[in-house]
C-alpha cells in the first residue's frame, strides 16, 4: 500500500471529517459535551443501578436505568458505545435513558475494556456476556433489544452473530431487535489505518471479528430478530457502504432487515440525538419495541 493509498483509507474511516456541522475535532468534542451532558441527567432524575458486574474483568461493568413503577416484562434497550473502541465508556452511554424511559423502556449501558487495554476479541467476548448476563439476570422482560453505535454497531451485531453455546451457561438469549448505528461490519480495511494503532490487529484477527463473515450464525440464532441498520446522511461513504452491503447480505439470507438513512445527520448526532424524544430514530426505536 502506498501513502497516497494508506492516506485515503484514514480519511475514508475518519467520520470526523465527513461532519456538515462542525470542523474534525469540534465534531468530537461536541459528541463527548452531548452524551456527558444527558448521561449526567439521566442520573441525577432516574432510578438506576450503576456499576453492576457482569463477569470478573474490571470492566465487566454495566448501568441500568429504570422507568418509574418498572415492569417485569420491560423490555430493554441495550446500548453498546462507540469510540473505536478506544474511547468513552459506559459513563457517557446513558443518555437515550430519559426519553426511553419514559416510554416504559428499561435503558441498560454496556461497558467493556477498550483499547489498548482490551482487545477486540476481549470486548466481543464482554458484551456477548453481558447481554448473557441481562438475560438471566431479567427473564420476564418482554425482550432484550441490542443497539451499538459506531464500534458498538460492530460489537452489537458480533453479539447477534454469537456461538451462545460458548457465553455462560449457554442459553440464547431472546434478542428481538437490534438497531445498528453507524457500525463497521467488515474489520478488514480498518488493519492498514490508524484506528488500528492502539488495537494492534492483525488481519486474522480482523476476520474472525468482522459480523460480514458470520451472518450465517444470525439466521441460526436469532431468526426471528428484527435488524434496523442505520446511518447518518453525512457519515463517510465506507460506512455507507458497509450498512448497505451488511443489510444486504441479511436479506439474503432471510432475515427481516432495513436499511435506513437519517437526514441531516453525520457519524455523531446520528446517535447522540437519541436523547431527544421528537427525533426519527428515537421514536422508530419506541415504536418497535413496544409493538412487538
Amino acid at each position: 500500500m502506498t501513502a497516497i493509498e494508506k492516506e485515503d483509507l484514514d480519511y475514508q474511516y475518519s467520520p470526523s471529517r465527513w461532519s456538515h456541522r462542525f470542523d474534525a475535532e469540534a465534531v468530537v468534542q461536541d459528541h463527548v459535551r452531548v452524551v456527558q451532558t444527558e448521561t449526567d441527567k439521566a442520573r441525577a432524575q432516574l432510578q438506576c443501578e450503576l456499576d453492576v458486574s457482569y463477569g470478573d474483568r474490571e470492566g465487566d461493568k454495566l448501568d441500568i436505568y429504570k422507568p418509574d413503577n418498572c415492569r417485569s416484562d420491560a423490555p430493554i434497550f441495550v446500548y453498546i458505545h462507540g469510540g473505536y473502541w478506544q474511547f468513552l465508556s459506559k459513563d457517557q452511554s446513558g443518555f437515550t435513558a430519559i426519553p426511553l424511559t419514559a416510554a416504559g423502556v428499561m435503558v441498560v449501558a454496556v461497558g467493556y475494556d477498550i483499547a489498548p487495554k482490551g482487545t477486540i476479541d476481549v470486548m466481543v467476548d464482554q458484551v456477548r456476556r453481558a447481554v448473557s448476563f441481562l438475560s438471566e439476570k431479567f427473564p420476564l422482560s418482554s425482550g432484550l433489544y441490542i443497539c451499538g453505535h459506531s464500534a458498538g454497531g460492530h460489537l452489537g451485531a458480533m453479539v447477534l452473530s454469537s456461538d451462545w453455546s460458548k457465553v455462560r451457561d449457554g442459553r440464547v438469549p431472546a434478542i428481538k431487535g437490534a438497531f445498528l448505528v453507524s457500525g463497521v461490519y467488515d474489520l478488514t480495511p480498518l488493519v492498514k489505518t490508524y484506528v488500528n494503532e492502539p488495537l494492534k490487529m492483525t488481519e486474522e484477527d480482523a476476520r474472525r471479528n468482522s459480523p460480514c463473515l458470520f451472518s450465517a450464525a444470525v439466521v441460526k440464532n436469532h431468526p426471528k430478530c428484527k435488524v434496523l441498520v442505520v446511518f447518518g446522511e453525512h457519515d463517510a461513504p465506507e460506512f455507507h457502504r458497509q450498512s448497505k452491503e451488511y443489510t444486504e447480505q441479511l436479506k439474503g439470507l432471510g432475515m427481516e432487515v432495513s436499511c435506513v438513512e437519517i437526514p441531516d445527520t453525520d457519524h455523531f448526532n446520528v446517535a447522540h440525538n437519541l436523547a431527544e424524544e421528537q427525533y426519527q430514530l428515537t421514536k422508530m426505536i419506541i415504536e418497535e419495541m413496544l409493538s412487538s
